[in-house]
């Protein structure tokens, strides 16, 4: 038997939970969520990295659908549940194969019966536009985790990608943070700067995680978590979740992705443009400068490192599917998980470390949140505070 025999015989038992996927703006931008247009039951789409053959290809046991919108859209909020309705009309669409999932019970029955067990994060905090009501109405719905930050800092808090404003969590950023621990919402500090990771765990008394995030250490790039960081994440009980992004994991692919940015405003043009003046431009960059690719090793070398910091049990799998134009070589899509297993058997993981790093880590720290809320709620009610009490 070969190590890819072993990895795919191990996750048919493990499979993976990963922690951020991005199909549901993918369906948005590319098909205005009309899944007959895209339909993820058969067809390997060009412009899409999911669909449920290759998720059941990858060994994917639960999935993390990311319910994201710009920090840019007119109305955040609407759009946000605009992402919930589509992740719900998946789930009624394909329920052979996906199962509404809301605590670890619920993927651990998902897993026993064979499907994808489904849960919802959302990825930035100006999803709830300052109210802690609204943050609860997501709860409500079904959203499980909250990445405090996308790429812009909120009003409350500081993203890795934007000039420090807050210096990590404001009062009510802390509030946010208590009120995530009360309803059981994981805290997620992907995006998030370094400054308001810290302020997080100190605020936190849930485990967070980091829903596709990998190692500064490895990789210098500001969405990678910092090594003291992670050598808190074992105090706290939470868990990283590794991310493939080229442009984050692979150094040449930084240095490269900044020279292409700047040719981008050499030419007066924005770097994230995609308009055909812009793409024009961008090819022709990347004619003269080839693309840096990554590969499953390199991935692997940001999981020894960070099980190195931060110990096997505070290790997972966030992909970034479908939220990336970029994917290394072997992790092309949903269906390359095996490839992943069968590198690190080869480095000496053993099939119990695996297993920690597919699906028990990421079903653990979610009931550990329950259990944390359960005690919270009995303790005390929702918070009614707003940022003007708090931050005014």
């Amino acid at each position: 038997m070969t190590t890819l025999d072993e990895a795919r015989a191990l996750l048919r038992e493990f499979p993976v939970v990963d922690g951020h996927n991005d199909l549901p703006w993918a369906l948005r931008e590319k098909a205005g969520y009309d899944l007959d247009r895209l339909d993820i039951a058969g067809h390997q789409h060009e412009h899409l990295h999911t669909d449920l053959p290759r998720l059941r290809a990858g060994g994917v046991g639960a999935q993390y659908w990311s319910v994201y919108v710009p920090a840019e859209q007119p109305d955040p909020v609407a759009a946000t549940l605009e992402q919930i309705d589509c992740v719900r009309q998946l789930l009624d669409r394909y329920q052979a194969d996906l199962a509404p999932a809301l605590t670890a019970a619920d993927m651990e029955a998902a897993r026993g019966e064979g499907r994808i067990a489904s849960l919802m994060g959302a990825e930035g905090g100006h999803s709830i536009a300052n109210s802690l009501g609204t943050l609860r109405g997501l709860y409500a719905l079904g959203v499980r985790y909250m990445t405090l930050t996308h790429n812009s800092n909120v009003d409350w808090a500081d993203s890795a990608t934007d000039a420090p404003k807050a210096n990590g969590l404001t009062a009510f950023g802390r509030e946010v943070v208590r009120e995530m621990n009360r309803l059981g919402m994981l805290v997620d500090l992907s995006h998030v700067a370094p400054s308001t990771m810290r302020d997080a765990l100190d605020a936190s008394s849930a485990p967070v995680v980091f829903s596709h995030s990998s190692a500064r250490a490895v990789c210098d790039h500001p969405r990678n978590i910092p090594d003291d960081v992670l050598e808190r994440l074992p105090a706290n009980g939470g868990v990283a979740m590794v991310t493939f992004v080229p442009k984050f994991v692979l150094q040449a692919a930084v240095d490269w992705t900044a020279e292409a940015d700047e040719n981008m405003r050499a030419h007066g043009l924005h770097h994230l443009d995609t308009t055909a003046e812009a793409m024009k431009v961008h090819r022709a960059f990347e004619e003269r400068h080839p693309r840096p690719i990554a590969t499953v090793p390199v991935i692997a070398d940001h999981l020894d490192h960070m099980r190195e910091v931060a110990g096997i049990d505070h290790l997972g799998i966030g992909g970034d599917y479908d939220g990336t134009a970029f994917t290394p070589d072997g992790l092309d899509d949903v269906s390359g998980y095996p490839n992943l297993l069968a590198e690190l058997l080869d480095r000496g993981w053993s099939k119990a470390d695996l297993a920690k790093l597919t699906w028990q880590n990421a079903v653990r720290v979610l009931g550990a949140a329950e259990d944390v809320a359960r005690d919270l709620q009995a303790k005390r009610a929702p918070s009614n505070a707003t940022i003007e009490s708090l931050d005014g």
